[in-house]
This record gives structure tokens, C-alpha cells and sequence, in this order.
């Protein structure tokens, strides 16, 4: 399953969603200090471990893309959504989405915004 940071997002949203439910229901069983201290805990170990774990496998995923593609020297290249912005579309290792065509360097980038 290819993941991406939306996906990423949208659960990380939905498991915050439902550990806060779950917290409020607690609330009227535990005491105010002990509800505290398993909401913070619980927030890290259902919501934040999960959203680590998952980019560290998103970045796993697109490291041949990030470092030893055509599309990441180009000025096109959106690193952090691994996306070709000129004609939007997502590349990977078997994959260019403009076959090199519209490769232009990132040091062209540079020039442009100098003058």
C-alpha cells in the first residue's frame, strides 16, 4: 500500500477524533489527575507514535525518488509532497512524469529570482 501524507493526516485526525471521545466518556469514571495522565498517554500512544511511525515509512518508500531520480534535481520538484508541480502528478522510480522533457535544473531557479 503506497502511503502518502494525506493519508497520513486523514488518520492521524480520525484516531484524535476517537481518543478524544474515549476521553471524554473517562472522565466521568476517574479522577481529574488520573484522567490527565491517561489522556496524555494516550494521546501519544494512539495518535502521535502511529504518525511517526508512518512518515518514516512514507520517506522509506520514496528514498530512491528523493535521492536518485531525475525529477528530484529538477526545479519542478516538490520534496515534500514527491510531486512534479508543473504537471502535477506524483513520480516514482519507474515512473517520469514528463519522460525528462521539462527537466530544468534547480540552479536555474536560482537565477531567475536574482534578477
Amino acid at each position: 500500500m503506497k502511503i502518502s501524507i494525506g493519508s497520513i493526516v486523514y488518520w492521524g485526525i480520525v484516531r484524535l477524533a476517537l481518543t478524544i471521545v474515549l476521553l471524554m466518556i473517562l472522565y466521568y469514571y476517574l479522577d481529574y489527575g488520573t484522567w490527565w495522565l491517561i489522556g496524555i498517554v494516550s494521546l501519544y500512544i494512539i495518535v502521535v507514535h502511529p504518525i511517526i511511525i508512518q512518515y518514516e515509512m512514507y520517506r522509506e518508500q520514496n528514498k530512491l525518488v528523493l535521492e536518485s531520480s531525475l525529477c528530484s534535481s529538477c526545479r519542478y520538484f516538490d520534496v515534500t509532497a514527491v510531486l512534479c508541480t508543473k504537471l502535477d502528478e506524483h513520480p516514482s522510480e519507474i515512473y517520469l512524469p514528463c519522460e525528462g522533457m521539462y527537466w530544468e535544473p534547480k540552479s536555474f531557479e536560482n537565477e531567475y529570482e536574482k534578477s
